[in-house]
């Protein structure tokens, strides 16, 4: 084993043997937001940790000299286009999900909200874990919240964008309240979704991985896990394949081979519900990939007579919560301006016109706090589907509740009127395809004006032709008490086997109805502060 901490790729370990083969203590599969937590915590509890990513290390110099086109290709998971398939009246949802060391973390706006109260005490009552009330898991939120210097977002970081949106929020009777980011020194780039080039966005690449390094963890990118291995009902390590850092592509005949005393999965709850399956543990958990929520998300825009610029300011610097009881965040958003003319509906001279309008548009969107619709599915049970689709993401489906539903057709009624509210000559809605398609009268630029707003059946257009986005996938490996309805107990140990945990947004039982990033770290907290004064099993 490799004695001091480092940064290493699969690449530099290969050339020096052919068959890579170590073993340690624990192995974390995945560097993201609750890999990172965890790996700190133990390595420096003096446990031996040993972090595989699958994705690329790249440094804020490095994401600063790419492209948005670039670090999608490079850093999301299938180059942005992930998505959970529509059943019934449901959008096809686009999951945006990081891939690199850091994960997700490195690609989010770096909002930082708490788990509500309300949320937490479902969960201590309702599916009985008691020690997720919110008076106890306190101490662990403070802990995260010290770790990666939460702050507020001051007014002056508004962009135009939101502060015109704020002018129509008071005109229509409701605020809107400051964001919390782990951040510190921010200067309103808008690329938060992209990798901050300037390293103030304090993700756990900067924070909590040089941590865990520092007290001798060992972070390995270029290393696709596939299999955990067992010794009868106890995980004894993991295995699978190195990539190639130009292509991402497996290597034929270079696997390796982690040998661990404890074994835990951080891939999120998009991946880690497919790596157990791959390892057949399905049959035995019902709830394996089950109960999927994602806070479907949507943005609409809105054009002013004068100039906007909303790319200048925090990316999320602003949210309202006047709207939770249909179920709805709203919260401000921007992205860099040649995503944001690519997402404008036209083609050819058409769009062309549009995209001179870039400067005058601004953009809010919001979220709804959703039931549990959604399902990894497992590639055997799929087996000719996934043979015809190729590949080893996972197959994910979603239906949206009714009530879901009517909640979307609320949150987009909601951000248009606010917008007009504060002097939009006209609002884009999310429809894809433009506004033109349902047949109704439409502004100069095909948005929609205050009256046609107002007679707009929201509720009557085919939910399929909305565009809906998602980086918040939780649930599919819930913590619960039981094998029956969930796939962890309280200290994360999957039912029925020894020394495998899961500590990722999966476990989370249900939505949240606010960005889960603190929410992932306080849990990856808690379990690690429980296994760290877990005795380790003998080999």
């Amino acid at each position: 084993m490799i004695t001091a901490g480092q940064y290493l790729t699969a690449d530099s370990l290969i050339a020096e043997r052919s068959l890579l083969e170590l073993d340690t203590d624990v192995v974390i599969v995945g560097s993201g937001a609750s890999g990172a937590v965890l790996a700190a915590e133990l390595a420096e509890a003096g446990q031996r940790v040993l972090i595989l990513e699958e994705g690329l290390h790249l440094s804020p110099a490095e994401l600063g000299r790419m492209r948005p086109s670039q670090t999608i290709r490079k850093a999301w998971r299938e180059g942005g286009m992930s998505f959970a398939f529509p059943i019934g009246d449901t959008p096809a949802i686009n999951m945006m999900v990081g891939k690199c060391v850091g994960g997700s973390s490195v690609m989010t706006g770096g909002v930082c909200f708490r788990t509500p109260d309300s949320v937490l005490n479902e969960w201590a009552t309702e599916h009985s874990l008691p020690d997720l009330a919110p008076e106890r898991m306190r101490p662990y939120f403070e802990s995260v919240e010290r770790r990666i210097h939460v702050e507020t977002v001051p007014e002056h970081m508004r962009s135009r964008s939101t502060v015109l949106y704020g002018e129509g929020a008071e005109r229509l009777g409701y605020k809107l309240a400051p964001n919390q980011r782990n951040t510190d020194g921010c200067c309103g780039c808008s690329r938060c979704n992209f990798g901050c080039p300037h390293g103030a966005k304090l993700s756990v690449d900067l924070t909590y991985l040089p941590r865990a390094v520092a007290a001798g963890a060992h972070v390995v990118s270029g290393c696709r896990v596939e299999q955990v291995l067992f010794r009868g009902e106890q995980a004894i390590g993991v295995s699978g394949h190195v990539l190639d850092e130009s292509d991402g592509r497996s290597r034929r005949m270079q696997r390796f081979t982690i040998r661990a005393r404890r074994v835990v999965i951080a891939a999120g709850g998009w991946h880690t519900p497919r790596l157990l399956m791959d390892c057949g543990l399905g049959e035995g958990l019902p709830a394996l990939g089950r109960n999927l929520t994602l806070h479907p998300s949507f943005r609409v825009m809105a054009r002013f007579d004068e100039p906007v610029e909303g790319w200048r300011g925090a990316l999320q610097s602003a949210h309202s919560t006047a709207f939770e009881h249909e179920r709805i965040t709203l919260m401000s958003v921007f992205v860099p301006l040649g995503v944001l003319v690519a997402t404008l509906p036209g083609i050819g001279p058409e769009h062309a016109r549009r995209a001179d309008l870039a400067p005058y548009l601004a953009m809010f969107g919001g979220m709804v706090h959703d039931d549990p619709g959604g399902q990894v599915h497992s590639r055997s049970s799929l087996l000719g589907l996934v043979g015809q689709l190729g590949g080893r993401e996972p197959l994910v489906t979603y239906k949206m509740s009714r009530r879901d539903r009517r909640s979307v057709s609320s949150l987009l009624r909601v951000l248009g009127e606010t917008y007009l509210a504060a002097g939009a000559r006209e609002v884009f809605l999310p429809i894809l395809g433009g506004a033109g398609r349902l047949g109704v009268r439409t502004g100069e630029f095909g948005g929609f004006d205050a009256d046609a707003l107002r007679k707009l059946d929201l509720d009557s257009i085919p939910a399929k032709q909305l565009e809906c986005a998602s980086q918040h996938p939780l649930g599919t490996c819930r913590m619960g008490v039981s094998k029956e309805n969930a796939v962890v107990d309280q200290n994360g140990q999957v039912f029925g086997l020894r020394e495998l945990f899961v500590v990722d947004s999966s476990v989370l039982p249900t939505s949240l109805g606010v960005n889960p990033q603190v929410s992932v770290m306080a849990m990856a907290t808690r379990l690690a502060w429980r296994l760290r004064d877990r005795k380790l099993p003998e080999w």
